[in-house]
């Protein structure tokens, strides 16, 4: 649960991304255009390394319909950041299930190499034609992991005019996930305790609603260029802490994790209280996303360009630009990719809790009512660069091959030297297979 920027979630917002037919030929009645891939997922410094199977399939049954179906699986591992920030001296901390512990040695970035994670999702649409110029797509998703469980459906109505080179899609989806993580859901801004000691916890499970809507157009400007520009617009209600997620308590004289020393409620030997607090995160987001992408078909070659405008009521705004080029060669094509994506700090990010002004010593109340040092929710900026190389084997058949470098950039703001929070960097390598059967 702790990686959903790379999982393949099945969402509202891409079912009407512009494509562009590939080299694969348009599926008759009678078959079906298959599309599977694999693709791999790996963080610098022993951190997430991540494995994805998945495979589409989609067919024409006559009579303006069509089906599709999705099946994506998820298999992660590694080290991934706690929340808690480096420290000039070592620190231990809980696991989730409360029974054991872990150390970081000074000056490393604290995390949990008890990560894992494994999810199934399964997703259906069906098209249905209602006469000639308009169309609607029923859809449907499950998604299991070992900690959540997301229910969700979805419905997208799309008109043609002037002679089909004008689309409007309107579009709603519905997801309903529970959330039931390792050690039950931890009490928000309440401390990480020793192990033997009674967790802070407050139930089992809990809920999370997300409702999206999506109103968007697709112009045809010319036989070589098409547009389109989306509205979303989503809201999302319940549970959205991350469980696994801590803030340390620093002491402002010493610069390090609050102690006894400063603070009787974080004398571990006898409260069994660390200097770590369970996140807090706002029970209602409201998202307003801007979409638009261009392509143009050369004479051969074809450019992809998008932006993407992102922004919340928790404050953080985003930008994405998204650059492909497709180079047609006489055997196959190569289609290099740059990608930036720029990100502004949620209002209640933190580097850090301090003692005595966010946390008060003796009875550990916090001042505040949302904390959170995710760096998923800090100031950052992201560069992506890829080349994917594509080959026909057959008239009806395809393979893909893909690699990406993909390098974060976290801006913590004005922290001690050796407390930043470290760049980011990645590679993901995907292979894909398509066939009409």
């Amino acid at each position: 649960m702790q990686l959903k920027n790379i999982k393949t979630r099945m969402s509202l917002a891409t079912c009407t991304l512009l494509q562009i037919a590939g080299p694969v030929a348009q599926a008759v009645e009678s078959e079906w255009e298959v599309d599977s891939a694999i693709l791999i997922y790996s963080e610098s410094g022993s951190r997430v390394t991540a494995i994805e199977p998945a495979v589409y399939a989609g067919r024409d049954l006559g009579d303006d319909q069509r089906i599709s179906l999705r099946l994506v699986v998820d298999s992660l591992t590694g080290a991934t950041p706690n929340g808690a920030h480096a420290s000039s001296v070592a620190q231990t901390f809980t696991t989730p299930s409360g029974q054991s512990s872990y150390t970081t040695a000074a000056g490393d970035t604290p995390l949990d190499d008890s990560f894992f994670d494994t999810r199934v999702a399964f997703g259906a649409d069906w098209e249905v034609g209602i006469d000639r110029m308009s169309r609607i797509t029923w859809g449907g998703n499950l998604s299991k992991e070992f900690d959540y469980l997301s229910l969700g459906i979805s419905a997208t109505y799309a008109r043609d005019y002037d002679d089909r080179n004008t689309t409007l899609t309107v579009g709603v989806a519905f997801n309903n996930d529970r959330i039931s993580p390792e050690g039950d859901i931890p009490s928000t801004l309440k401390p990480m305790v020793t192990p033997g000691v009674a967790l802070n916890r407050e139930g089992g499970a809990d809920r999370k609603i997300i409702t999206d809507f999506l109103i968007g157009v697709t112009q045809v400007i010319s036989r070589q260029t098409i547009v389109q520009l989306n509205y979303g617009f989503g809201q999302t209600d319940g549970y959205q802490n991350d469980p696994y997620k801590i803030v340390s308590v620093i002491d402002p004289v010493t610069g390090l994790p609050a102690t006894a020393t400063g603070s009787s409620f974080f004398d571990t030997a006898l409260t069994g209280n660390l200097p770590y607090l369970y996140e807090s995160r706002p029970e209602t987001r409201e998202r307003h996303v801007l979409f638009f992408k261009a392509v143009h078909h050369f004479e051969k070659d074809v450019i992809h360009v998008s932006y993407r405008y992102y922004q919340d009521d928790w404050e953080v705004t985003s930008h994405t630009f998204d650059l492909r080029y497709r180079y047609e060669m006489d055997r196959g094509y190569l289609q290099p990719h740059i990608r930036y994506y720029q990100q502004d700090a949620a209002e209640f990010y933190t580097h850090n809790l301090e003692l005595g002004t966010d946390v008060e010593a003796t009875s550990g109340v916090v001042s505040t009512a949302f904390a959170s040092s995710d760096y998923r929710l800090a100031e950052s900026e992201t560069l992506t660069f890829g080349l994917k190389y594509g080959l026909p084997l057959e008239k009806n058949s395809e393979i893909s091959m893909r690699v990406e470098s993909i390098t974060q950039t976290v801006d913590d703001g004005l922290v001690p030297i050796g407390e930043e929070t470290p760049d980011l960097d990645a590679i993901l390598l995907q292979v894909n297979y398509s066939l009409l059967w």
